[in-house]
């Protein structure tokens, strides 16, 4: 055997570790092989999570001879790459070999490159890639190629050439486009996972999110004094979040922990760009700061790609491809070319996709949006700017537009769901008109006309926030104000504030009779009533809402005259009028004619009450579990709790006194969320206070408040079921994980030593056992609390209030 031979099998079957992103030297293409430059090398810092991640490349390696894993810049798609190629490297007799081309600029030289990782010289005489593939041919080996999109072109004609010599090879790439060869299978790689800011996080679980522990993880190899603690949880958390799970964001801020502290990092990374600069001088320019990775990306966007990613800018959160051709075509862009470029900008990872019941959106990470906002500020003109904030808001208005004239009808629910995903959006919209001068009165106009999609989904406050502004805006007497009076009147007689609900209404008629218009002055007779009803004046509420219901049966607004009609149903219902159940009964109908289905659950609610304060109480809590039953009540949070409220009264009435303070618990976490008056009119305040009163007597203080608490505490999914009795739905998943097992004694002295940072030789002298005693003390903690590293037992164990003896 000669020489090279040998070495070529030698090379072939060596396996060492090391991370190529942190070589402080890179061979140039002619500088001939390094010894074991292409094997999987070790890695430098831990890898935290992506197990799932793994598990789904090692499948699909599986199935396919070509991978590619995309996804943005810093996202962590190397670093995925490295760690599964260390863990699959003894399934190819051939080895796995691993090619950085980050360093290499001309893709004329690609082949060489492979040739030098591979440790083979290559022969002048011969062209490179035939000396590859005939290297190739018969030998099974995982070839990864590292960093693929600036020589897109050379990947794709190398991967296709050697995958037809060599029927044995794998190829396994890492790019932030797509190589469109023949039998590729792509993988987006995601964000670590983070946790969610729009809901309480226990502490006790914050440990077991990605994001966090990776910041934990770099955080302590830059100031060996960090620990996660009570104290700066919470900032951390919310670190990951506003960084949205991207890897390379969190290195980065975690290394500023040398002279920030969490909550300065938090409160700094608004500006993240200059935040963000300090990365590892190992690392080639690019990776040394947020910025530099993602001018990386914009710089391989043509023109047109640059133009569009910097007007998606103006949208926030998802969006959909109508968005996209309303706002941004035209300015150099046609119509007819938005799709190819969305295409473009999605197999780029500038652009993410996602599903959303058959219909596709987009998103871009906020990362990826600033720097966007930051070109269309620097590189659009100021009417360019202004141009496309507009369209941006004349689509969203136009949205809101027709889910006012349709939400009363078949397409109600269609139009939660849709209003609900393009919360962000609406804002924007808002927004803008509320702070560009003369637009204030599209913002009076689009604030009034989802008030109740809002309501559905959100709390009272918001919603009383923008009408405020609105209104304080645009003191004209148009009818666009005279509705924005009414909304926001009603709405502050359900969060309770009489005055204010007064002055709007007074307000509401006078410009109801100055302008003379039929839709204003029944709106204006409505909101009297509604008045009227909840100062529990029912007697008066009745009249004005019977001549409301005929104005509006006259002017033909089918929406409106269900409103009324429901709460003329809620007036007879708390006056004991006979008329109630009939008017209930007519407002279902209604309901059920039209397909109403939001709707219906009012409906059903005014039933039920009026069953329970008849004395039915099985027919109450049927029509109550009815609603409940209503799809999608996560877009029907008012109505949800109305009928958990009322439910639990008639539990209680039932005789189950422990699962109808769980049902008053639950209720009132919706009051809160809603920012609603619990449980609003006050004839219905008074029958919770004697519902609490009995459930008190009856169970006792302590098991009582256990209870609230306990239902209080229920996800809303959780609630319902509660209500329905039957299991949870996490109770119903067969694949549920059961509970961690308890530490021992033993283990907890462990536990709070690993807070300290100890090692398990120091372990070992601390509780006078040997070294590898406390190793398995340690690796049994791991299994117990399903844990992968010291760090994550430590946070977890911090959020539980432990800390170092």
């Amino acid at each position: 055997m000669s020489e090279r031979a040998r070495r070529s099998m030698e090379n072939d079957h060596r396996a060492t570790r090391r991370h190529p992103a942190e070589r402080t030297d890179h061979s140039s293409p002619g500088a001939g092989p390094r010894p074991a430059d292409g094997e999987v090398q070790a890695e430098l810092t831990s890898f935290v999570g992506r197990r799932r991640e793994v598990d789904g490349v090692r499948q699909l390696l599986t199935r396919t001879r070509l991978l590619t894993l995309t996804g943005a810049g810093g996202i962590g798609k190397t670093r995925l790459a490295l760690r599964v190629a260390s863990e699959v490297r003894r399934s190819y007799p051939g080895g796995v070999w691993v090619v950085d081309l980050a360093p290499l600029e001309d893709g004329a030289l690609l082949a060489q490159t492979v040739l030098a990782a591979l440790g083979l010289d290559h022969d002048s005489a011969r062209p490179p890639m035939r000396t590859l593939a005939d290297h190739l041919q018969d030998r099974r080996l995982l070839l990864v190629l590292d960093n693929c999109e600036h020589l897109l072109d050379a990947c794709v004609e190398l991967v296709r050439a050697l995958l037809a010599a060599a029927p044995g090879m794998q190829v396994l790439t890492t790019s932030r486009q797509a190589l469109r060869v023949d039998g590729e299978y792509l993988m987006v790689v995601p964000p670590l996972s983070t946790p969610e800011l729009d809901r309480p996080v226990p502490p006790a679980e914050l440990a077991r999110y990605e994001a966090v522990r990776l910041f934990a993880d770099r955080a302590l190899a830059v100031y060996s004094d960090f620990t996660l603690s009570p104290d700066n949880l919470e900032a951390v958390a919310r670190i990951c979040r506003r960084l949205e799970g991207i890897p390379l964001a969190i290195e980065l801020a975690a290394a500023r922990l040398r002279v920030l502290s969490p909550r300065q990092i938090l409160d700094r990374l608004d500006d993240r760009f200059e935040l963000l600069t300090r990365g590892s001088r190992a690392a080639l320019p690019r990776w040394r700061t947020l910025r530099a990775a993602i001018d990386w990306s914009y710089e391989l966007c043509t023109p047109p790609e640059q133009r569009l990613w910097a007007w998606l800018s103006v949208f926030c959160g998802g969006f959909d491809l109508e968005a996209v051709e309303e706002v941004c075509a035209g300015e150099g862009l046609p119509r007819e070319m938005v799709l190819d470029v969305v295409t473009e900008l999605v197999d780029k990872s500038i652009l993410s996709r996602e599903d959303h019941q058959g219909q596709v959106r987009y998103r871009m990470l906020e990362t990826i949006r600033q720097y966007g906002r930051a070109r269309l500020e620097d590189g659009g003109t100021g009417p360019q700017r202004e141009t496309v904030r507009r369209r941006h808001r004349d689509h969203y208005q136009q949205l809101a537009t027709r889910a006012q004239a349709e939400w009363f009808g078949p397409r109600q629910m269609a139009w939660f769901a849709r209003l609900r995903l393009e919360n962000a959006n609406l804002r924007a919209a808002l927004e803008f008109c509320l702070t560009t001068p003369g637009e204030h009165r599209a913002g009076l106009q689009l604030v009034t006309s989802m008030w109740c999609h809002r309501l559905g989904v959100s709390g009272v406050e918001e919603q009383r926030s923008w009408l405020g502004r609105a209104l304080a805006l645009d003191t004209g007497t148009g009818s666009a104000r005279a509705r924005a009076l009414w909304v926001d009147g009603w709405l502050a007689f359900l969060r309770g504030d009489v005055a204010t609900g007064h002055a709007r209404l007074a307000a509401c008629q006078e410009l109801a009779d100055t302008l003379g218009e039929a839709g204003p002055l029944a709106d204006a007779v409505q909101f009297a009533g509604l008045a009227a009803l909840f100062q529990d004046e029912f007697r008066r509420a009745i009249p004005l809402l019977e001549d409301a219901l005929g104005r509006h049966r006259a002017n033909g607004d089918l929406g409106a005259q269900w409103t009324t009609l429901f709460l003329l149903a809620l007036s007879c219902c708390l006056a004991d009028d006979p008329r109630a159940t009939p008017l209930g009964e007519e407002c279902l109908a209604l309901c059920d004619t039209h397909d109403a289905r939001w709707s219906r659950s009012y409906a059903l609610w005014v039933l039920g009450l009026q069953g329970w304060l008849a004395g039915s109480t099985g027919e109450a809590i049927a029509l109550l579990q009815d609603a409940l039953r209503g799809e999608l009540p996560h877009y029907n949070l008012l109505a949800t709790a109305q009928c958990l409220e009322v439910l639990a009264w008639a539990t209680a009435r039932d005789g189950n006194t422990l699962q109808a303070a769980r049902l008053l618990g639950a209720a009132q976490t919706l009051w809160v969320s809603l920012g609603a008056a619990l449980p609003g009119v006050g004839r219905l305040l008074q029958h919770h206070t004697e519902c609490e009163l009995r459930l008190r007597s009856s169970l006792g203080d302590a098991p009582f408040d256990a209870a609230v608490r306990d239902g209080a505490g229920l996800p809303l999914d959780e609630a319902i079921a509660c209500a329905l009795g039957r299991p949870a739905p996490d109770e119903e998943r067969p694949d549920r994980q059961a509970a961690p097992a308890p530490l021992t004694r033993r283990e907890h002295q462990v536990v709070s030593l690993l807070v300290a940072g100890l090692t398990d030789k120091e372990i070992a002298a601390k509780l006078v056992i040997s070294a590898r005693t406390a190793e398995g003390h340690v690796q049994r903690i791991l299994a117990k609390l399903g844990f992968s590293s010291r760090t994550q037992v430590a946070v977890w164990a911090v959020a539980r209030g432990v800390t170092a003896p």
